[in-house]
């Protein structure tokens, strides 16, 4: 069975930092790859950062929103996906989900608050 599960969520300040955590059990997310999507209150769920799977070299991708601010990392020795998130604005309010294809596994999500 398939479970990823979200960590470090939380409020935080507008320019804080937090670092969300997804640990995945039961797929390797080296091998299939992940992602993180955020669903901010009234607004269609939104791709924002992926990790392409080894064979791919790793790779990543970030929206334009994003870029500079959050980085997407992997430590394949702990099957676990970060996201680091800087400079954080209030428009980055959302639940954040994270995502694994294979074919298509969800978290529960881990709410972020930026908000001063």
């Amino acid at each position: 069975q398939v479970q990823l599960v979200e960590s470090g969520g939380g409020l935080v300040q507008p320019g804080g930092s937090l670092r969300l955590s997804c640990a995945a059990s039961g797929v390797a997310l080296d091998s299939v790859g992940a992602g993180w999507v955020r669903q901010a209150p009234g607004k269609k769920r939104e791709g924002i950062s992926c990790i392409n799977p080894t064979s791919r070299d790793s790779t990543t991708y970030y929206v334009d929103s994003v870029k500079g601010r959050f980085t997407i990392s992997r430590d394949n020795a702990k099957n676990t996906v970060y996201l680091q998130m800087n400079n954080l604005k209030p428009e980055d309010t959302a639940v954040y989900y994270c995502h694994a294809p294979g074919p298509d596994f969800w978290g529960q999500g881990t709410q972020v608050t930026v908000s001063s």
